[in-house]
Order: C-alpha cells, then structure tokens, then sequence
C-alpha cells in the first residue's frame, strides 16, 4: 500500500496543499532548508582528503635494473588503461594520413609549408612545417606544442621560436592544438572531451594522438635525424611535452614550460588543477605526474617555470616535486645533468617569451650540436617576418571530426546487450548480474551512516530536525528532516539546485503525509565545492573512482539509515533535475531492498542526450561516468529498479520515446504501472 500511495497522493490537487501553505508560507521552509549544517569548507577539505592517499607516490629503486621494468609497466599501463581504451585502440592503428597543401615564403633561409594530418579517423589537424632552405643530411627536428590561447599556430612567441630552429637548421613543426586557434570552435572544447569517457572509449586520446602522429609527420621526413628529436611547449603545451615525451621514446629532449605540476601539487594549489585532457580518467591509478618526469630519465629534458606565474604551475611550487622525483632516477644512469630546470623571471608570468626561449635554444645547441661553434645561442631577430592570421590558415575538410562528433558515432549502437529480460523467471538473474556489473562501473561502495542531530527548530505545524550525516569515513552529509503531525512513510528529496531551493516540493510532499529528509549529496547544496568543484571532480575519476559512484553511495546509505531510524521497510525517493535522477536511479538500481519507489522529474529518457545538448564536464561533473552508456542506458537502470516504480514525472517526448517500452515489462512482472506521468 505504501508504493500505491506514492505514485498516487504525488498528484492530488493543488487545493488540498493551499490550506497548509497558509499555516507555513513556502519561505518559511525555503528557511528551514537553508539551515548551514557543514561549514562552507568541509566538502573541499573532505574530497582532498578522499583523493590524497589514492594518488600513487614515486617508487625508490636501488638500481636500474629496479626502475626499467617499472617505468616499461608504468608506459604499458599508461596506454592499456588510460589512453588506448575502448575504440582508441582501434584509431592508433589506422595509418597516419598527410595531405601537403602549399608552400609560404617565409624568411632569410627557410620556407613554410602548409599541411594537415589525420589525428583520429575524420579528425584532420592544420598544420605548419617551418623548413630550412638547405638541407643536407639528417637534421633534427622540433615539434612546437602549444596551450590554451586562442591564437593558437600564429601566436607571435610560437611563430618566434619555430622560425629561430629553422634558421638554425632544424625542422620545425607548428601543430595546432584542439580547442585553440582554428580549432577555437564549439565542439572542440577541452571539457566535451568527456563525452567520449562517457561511452567507454578514452576521450584523451585525441589529445594523444594529435601528439603521437605529429611525431610521425616529422620522423617521415627525408631529412629528419631520428636521434635528435625534440618537443616544447607553454602551459597546455606543456602538459603535451611531457606527456608524449614520456610516453613515447621517440623524443630524445623536452621543454615544457609552465605546464604541469603533481597531482598532490594541484590536489591543494586549485590553479594547477588544469582541463579534462590534464587530469585524465585512471591516470592516477597508473602514475601521477612525478612519474612521467622521471620517465624521461635518461633523455635531455629542461623544466621551465615561472617565478610569479600568473596563471598556474608557479616554480615555487611546482617544480621542487618533480625534481625530487626525477633526480634519483637520472642519477642511476649517471645522466644528472640531463635534468635541467629553469625559473623565469623577467617577465616571470605565464609566458614563453625571449629569456625561456634562450634557455630553449641553449639545450638544443648543447644536445644537438655538441661543439659546433656557429651554432647562435642568441634570437634571431624575425618580429617583420611573422605572418598573420589569414596567411597561415590551413583549409580543412569539412566536416571535420570533434569530440561531440565522435561521441555521436560511439553511442550510436550503445549500449551493448541492450535488451531487457524476457520472462519473469529471467529477471532475479539478469539483475543480479547487471547489479554487479553497475556497481563497478560507477565505483559504489557500500557504507554506514553516523548520523548526529545538530539541532531542531518549528515553524507552525512544521518541524525541521538538522542532521549530520556521516557517510563511510570520507564525507559529512547535511540532511534536513521536515515533519507535520505523525508520517507514515519517509522520502527522500534531492534536487540539482540544492534542498535549499527545493521548498515547493517539500510543501507538496509534506502535504501529502510524508516525513522529508532533503539532502545535498556530494556537489549539490550544501556539498558543493566553492570553487573549481569539476575539476576536483575530475581528480576523483583519475585516481579511479566516479562522482556518480559517490553520490549513489551517499544515497543508498542515507535510505538505510532513514529506514532504522524511522521505523520504514523502504525509503522513497523524489529528485527533481537530471542530475539528481540519474545518481537516484543508480542509487535505487544498485540497493534494491532500502529504496523505494522514485520519482523522477526532469529525468533524462537516453544519456544519449548528454551528447546530443552537447553537456560539458565543467556544467555536470558526475555525468560523465566512463563507460556507463556502453553497458547501460536509463531504461536498462530504470528495469533493475523494477518491480519498485520508477516515475517519470511529466516526462519529455524524448522520455516518452525511449522508455515506452518500461509499461510492458512491468506487467511482464505482474505489475499493472505505467512508469510515464
């Protein structure tokens, strides 16, 4: 009776609710569920707290005969379980495609030839290849990365440095980077890589590949010296030096610049926290960023940061680690000066201008030109030769790959074994096995709850009770109880703007006889990181756990808890907004006796969806769960919350549309429910 009675009272009129709302105005509960429990600090403290002993720490081998196998298992792992995964594999096979496009004059001694390469299958990189007017023999070769500025391949100190190795006889590379110049479009943000996480094929690795096949461009060359190959770059670029440089041995010296720090570095500097493709999902179940640096152990590499840098990684904090790191591991080689840092301080922002550059040149002479006495350590002077925008444009095939693209073409058969069961007898086996399967793809840990009342305060007939709840040892739960009179049953009200401003659907569930436990779970309300909360949220997801994992625990456990303490068989569940369906409908999927009935407004019918508004990590961190569009959709947790109801409140026509099918396969199991109201 007590499910009857849910699906049915939600949906009386609103004159029976009118007379209570003149006893307690809607205000005076929006007060009541604005009642700080936790202060404004505990969820950054606590999620520092859950991440900083998963981030893996630098081993200390003895000799190298302890580091090789190490640092062989660290790439293979690096590339199995963070980089390659899903259909990228099956890209990093396909055959590098080039397309040479024409020819610029550039200046005193070298030319620039347009072209555009194939990173990922449809997904077409422009790019410029500084070239030298003579050519003899081998010579070395610079890929030039370069980060988040939106000039991107003409960026004067990008164009400074590719035309100062051409004049010195290298081979430059001029790559642009995804999100960034040409590529400044919509579909090309960093924070849409995770669409593709989200259909179980890794969204960083079109990052990685961009990288891995401008290397390819470069060794195809006649003339390029396989034995003198080198990457730089400022800030994203950065990041992109280190990351291909460590994992690919194909380069023999690297310069990033202002672009990386540790992941317990970033854990509590927020400004080094960084984009999607920075903090990868699992990386840091494989190796933190200590790791790659020490990588690079014997290879030349100089670290370059910045003394007052205005934007992130300043030197000061940065880079003591990743010497700390590295140094031990070049000293086994015997290669200590191999390892070189430089701290900028004239201008000392984020920059890579004139003094970083000089530092540049200076390791490329001493590495790829030992003892040649005309090699100019000092600029060339070449402001009157940069080209502008239009002159260094590189046409592109339209329509040209994207992230949203390539998700769109993943989810299009996802997810897989998308059928429900087809007899009742099938059900109890199939939802064990999918039950199973849900909790390790979101990572759900089963938890208690230490509950302590904070405080109590009435306002006319309503009683609000403040409680804490402690959910496992990690997270600090605050959970607001509203009664009137003497409640027979208990929900549970979530809601993706906080309980706070949920007080319009707390009225009409206590006026229709319910107690109301309204609770901010991780990110929501209350539990919201002040600042930068997805990018903490991406550091969640790369030491391996899910921030969908989290709050479906934090749900599951506090349904638990309200059934002890208040006596019930089932606590009820009533969310209102996408996000909060979603980790309710995991929650109820996953604990099958302590949930109850849900219902669900503003629910999304297909995580399909997700892609289709093109929804980014940074707007709903939570969403991007890897891989769980690749084994389940909504209608396949809706049909493991079954036979408890599962509503969906004033469903869309694309609700509608995909979980039509859900009415059928309750009354497959005897139960006479249409789930669409």
């Amino acid at each position: 009776m007590i499910c009857r009675r849910f699906s049915c009272l939600f949906f009386l009129t609103f004159a029976s609710i009118s007379t209570v709302q003149a006893a307690d105005k809607p205000q005076d509960l929006a007060s009541l569920l604005a009642h700080r429990i936790i202060s404004a600090e505990t969820p950054v403290a606590e999620v520092r707290k859950y991440i900083e002993p998963l981030i893996p720490p630098m081993p200390a081998p003895e000799t190298l005969g302890d580091w090789e196998p190490v640092a062989d298992r660290i790439r293979q792992d690096m590339f199995d379980r963070v980089v390659l995964r899903g259909e990228a594999a099956q890209w990093s096979k396909a055959e590098t495609k080039v397309e040479w496009l024409e020819t610029l004059e550039g200046g005193p001694g070298y030319k620039i030839r347009k072209l555009r390469y194939e990173a990922v299958p449809g997904l077409w990189i422009p790019a410029l290849l500084y070239l030298p007017d003579q050519l003899e023999g081998r010579v070395p070769v610079v890929m030039n990365v370069n980060g988040h500025d939106p000039n991107g391949k003409w960026a004067d100190y990008k164009q400074i440095r590719c035309i100062n190795q051409a004049r010195r006889g290298m081979i430059a590379l001029n790559p642009e980077w995804l999100g960034m110049g040409q590529l400044a479009k919509k579909y090309y943000a960093h924070y849409g890589m995770n669409q593709i996480d989200l259909c179980g094929t890794s969204g960083l690795a079109p990052f990685y590949l961009s990288m891995k096949r401008g290397l390819d461009v470069l060794l195809s060359l006649e003339n390029a010296d396989p034995e003198r190959v080198a990457v730089a770059g400022l800030s994203g670029g950065g990041w992109q030096t280190i990351f291909i440089s460590s994992l690919d041995t194909r380069v023999t010296l690297a310069n990033p610049v202002a672009g990386y720090s540790s992941f317990l570095t970033r854990l509590h500097e927020p400004a080094d926290l960084g984009d999607s493709e920075q903090t990868p999902c699992d990386m840091a179940t494989v190796a933190d960023y200590c790791h790659l640096t020490a990588l690079r152990a014997p290879r030349p590499t100089l670290l370059t940061n910045n003394a007052s840098d205005n934007c992130c990684f300043v030197a000061g904090g940065a880079l003591p680690p990743l010497l700390q790191a590295a140094g031990p591991i070049f000293k086994l080689y015997g290669k200590q000066a191999n390892l070189r840092s430089h701290v900028n301080y004239l201008p000392g922002t984020h920059n890579f201008e004139l003094d970083n550059r000089l530092q540049l040149y200076r390791m490329l002479g001493e590495h790829f030109y030992p003892g040649d006495a005309s090699y100019a350590y000092e600029e060339f002077a070449c402001q009157d030769e940069l080209k502008t925008q239009e002159q260094l444009h590189v046409e592109l095939p339209e329509p040209n790959a994207n992230f949203n693209s390539l998700a769109t073409a993943l989810a299009a058969d996802l997810p897989r074994n998308n059928g429900l069961p087809a007899t009742k007898d099938a059900l109890g086996d199939w939802q064990a096995a999918r039950r199973k399967q849900l909790a390790e793809i979101v990572k759900s840990k089963r938890s208690n709850v230490a509950a302590k009342q904070v405080a109590q305060e009435s306002v006319g007939d309503t009683k609000a009770t403040y409680w804490l709840l402690k959910v496992g040892d990690s997270w600090s739960v605050p959970a607001v109880e509203l009664t009137r009179g003497t409640p027979d049953s208990t929900v549970l009200l979530v809601a993706d703007e906080g309980r706070a401003k949920a007080a319009a659907e707390a009225e009409k569930l206590l006026a229709d006889g319910y107690r109301v436990l309204a609770v901010d779970p991780f990110y929501f309300g209350e539990s919201k990181i002040s600042t930068h909360d997805f990018l903490f949220g991406l550091l969640v997801a790369a030491v391996g756990e899910r921030p969908l994992g989290i709050q479906a625990t934090q749900v599951a456990a506090i349904s638990r808890w309200a059934n002890e303490q208040f006596g019930a068989d089932a606590t009820h569940i009533h969310a209102v907004g996408p996000r909060a369906s979603l980790y309710s409908l995991v929650a109820a999927a996953i604990e099958p006796t302590a949930i109850g009935n849900l219902h669900l407004h503003h629910s999304f019918g297909s995580l399909k969806e997700i892609i289709e508004q093109n929804i980014t990590v940074n707007a709903s961190p939570e969403l991007f769960c890897f891989g769980l569009l690749e084994h389940f959709d909504i209608k396949q947790l809706a049909a493991l919350v079954a036979p408890r109801q599962a509503t969906f409140v004033e469903p869309s026509e694309r609700v509608q549309k995909e979980l039509a099918e859900l009415s059928s396969f309750y009354k497959l199991l005897g139960v006479d429910f249409n789930p669409l109201r």
